[in-house]
Parts: structure tokens; C-alpha cells; sequence
């Protein structure tokens, strides 16, 4: 499983952890403005905006989990199974695979109104990468610097909700997640008031207590309501490193430990990596499980009015830096 976030201290931010079994050589991906997008169903394109993020690339080809365009605007693929249906084609409709979803939004779209707009003429069809490689039945949170909305293929048709708080989990939908979080409205990042027995003297013995109840556990809907608790109640200092420390840290609020979450086959999921991307300046952030160390690759270092993928393989070893 699991959680995208945004965040807006200063500058923009958004990122996700990736939660699963097993890597599939997950690589930092930039798309130049000149790659040629062959879409399955809806021609080639090469001439899009620049992107980048986290990508499996097969046969030359961005298989991207989450990504930000040069104009600020990012997308994420989540796990959302049982619940996500992909369709038949059906002809005057935007025929895209969802492997082909976030090149087909990002390359096209600057910002979530643009996206929108897309939205309302796409059909996400059930088309495979290869025999290989399967889809994924996942679901979508896209952002700009100021708003986010998500995306769910269901059994009745796209639906597509706007995210007033700006994260994003997996099962069950973000209509009942955010509902959700009316259970919690108890929950402080203050002591609480006496409000058991006024009259008994009961001693506030710890900081912390405002947080009673808020859920701590691995679900989708436990992480729901603990990253966006934290995402809205964070503080940090207005510079890059404190922001982009504390975007980690929030991450951290709902990382998985291995060991912890088995997926049922003897290997258990864990955060195989986190991500953090400076939306405004082109500057994506990572980390990985066994390597602390925050690693930033830019986009717009590099040569974007070319055609080739860049690619940067994720530092997993861990980096300890020794003071004597």
C-alpha cells in the first residue's frame, strides 16, 4: 500500500511512500520535451512538457508511479484493488491505458483545471503494457501548487473527487476516507480539557494526550487520517532543507517497517522508498528503505529540449556519515 502528500509551508511540495513486497528497479526518470509518447490508442506525441519522477523503464518506455511536469503540476498512481475497473474501449473517447495515464495528464496539463478538462473526454481502457506486465488496478491524486483532486476508475464510470486535504491512500474510496476523518475531530496537538469528572483532580501526567485515539495501525484508513493529521498541523522553518526535512518526517508518520505488514506469501511490504519533489523548482527528492541519505536529482539541469530518457539508479546503500 500506500499514502501521497502535499504540502505547502512555503513552497510546494508533494510526494508519496511506495509500500510493497517486492522492487521492480524503480529508477528517478526525467521525460525530456521531445520523447515520443507512442500511446496505444491515441497516437504518438512529442511535443509535451517535461517531467519527472519514479519510474520502472521498459523497453525505452516510463512506467511511472508518480511524477511532476516543468509547469508544477504531479500525479500519483495508487493501489486501489477491488475497487478499480478499467473498460472496454469505447469509440469519440480518449482511449488511454492507465499505464499511460500520468504521461497522457502531465504532458498536456499545467494545472488541475486543465487536468479536469481531460478528465471529462478520457476513458481508462484495459489494455496491458505486455503479457508480462499486467495492470495494476490503481487510483490517481493529482496537484497543482494550490488544489488536488482524485481520480478512481469504479464499476459506474470515472469518478473524480477534489482533495481538500491534499492526501491520498488506498482502499477503501476517498469519498468514505474523508468522511472518515468526522471520527477524529477530538484528536489536538494540545492537552486536552478535563471534561471526564471536572471535579476530579486528574493530572495531564505527559504531553501528547490531544493525540489520544488518533489510530496508529498499517491500514489505508488509519494512514488516512495520521498523514493528514500531521500534514496540517506540521511546523517547520522557511528554508529548502527545513521543509524538505520535514516533508520526510511526515512521511515517516505512516513509513512501513519490514517485517511488520506480511503480504501473505512470507515477504512483508515495507516503504521501498520515499519521495519528496519541489514542485516549483523542479527538484525531486528521495530516499530508499536501507539508505537514510536524501538524494535530489533536478529537472531543469537538465537537457529538456531533447528526446532521450535520463535515468538515475536509487542509491540503497546506507549512508553513514562517521565522526571519528
Amino acid at each position: 500500500m500506500c499514502t501521497a502528500i502535499t504540502y505547502a509551508p512555503h513552497a510546494h511540495y508533494f510526494g508519496r511512500n511506495l509500500d510493497l513486497n517486492v522492487s521492480y528497479n524503480e529508477q528517478v526518470t526525467i521525460t525530456p520535451r521531445h520523447y515520443p509518447f507512442n500511446f496505444r490508442r491515441m497516437g504518438e506525441q512529442t511535443d509535451h512538457y517535461a517531467m519527472i519522477g519514479m519510474a520502472t523503464v521498459v523497453q525505452d518506455y516510463p512506467l511511472y508511479y508518480e511524477a511532476t511536469n516543468e509547469k508544477g503540476l504531479s500525479m500519483a498512481g495508487l493501489n486501489f484493488p477491488g475497487n478499480a475497473v478499467f473498460q472496454p474501449e469505447v469509440d469519440g473517447r480518449d482511449n488511454v491505458s492507465p499505464f499511460e495515464f500520468i504521461p497522457w495528464i502531465l504532458g498536456q496539463c499545467a494545472t488541475v483545471e486543465e487536468a479536469k478538462e481531460r478528465l471529462a473526454t478520457i476513458h481508462l481502457v484495459n489494455l496491458n503494457f505486455s503479457t508480462a506486465l499486467p495492470l495494476h488496478p490503481l487510483h490517481w491524486i493529482v496537484a497543482d501548487k494550490d488544489t488536488s483532486i482524485v481520480v478512481e476508475p469504479m464499476a459506474g464510470g470515472l469518478r473524480v473527487y477534489d482533495n481538500p486535504v491534499g492526501v491520498l491512500t488506498n482502499n477503501p474510496s476517498f469519498e468514505y476516507q474523508l468522511f472518515n476523518l468526522n471520527d477524529y475531530r477530538h484528536v489536538s496537538t494540545k492537552l486536552p480539557a478535563n471534561t471526564f469528572a471536572p471535579t476530579l483532580n486528574l493530572d495531564a501526567y505527559c504531553l501528547g494526550l490531544g493525540g489520544q485515539g488518533l489510530p496508529g495501525d498499517l491500514s489505508s484508513t488509519s494512514r488516512f487520517v495520521r498523514a493528514t493529521f500531521a500534514t496540517f498541523n506540521s511546523v517547520c522553518e522557511p528554508t529548502e532543507a527545513s521543509a524538505v526535512g520535514q516533508f520526510f518526517k511526515l512521511l515517516d508518520t505512516v513509513l512501513q517497517v519490514r517485517g511488520l505488514n506480511e503480504a501473505g506469501d512470507g515477504t512483508y511490504e515495507y516503504t521501498i522508498y520515499s519521495s519528496c519533489c519541489n514542485v516549483d523548482d523542479g527538484i525531486y527528492y528521495y530516499r530508499t528503505y536501507d539508505n537514510n541519505q536524501i538524494t535530489a536529482v533536478s529537472l531543469f539541469n537538465e537537457q529538456l529540449d531533447s528526446e532521450r530518457l535520463i535515468t538515475y539508479r536509487l542509491q540503497h546503500d546506507q549512508q553513514i556519515h562517521y565522526e571519528n
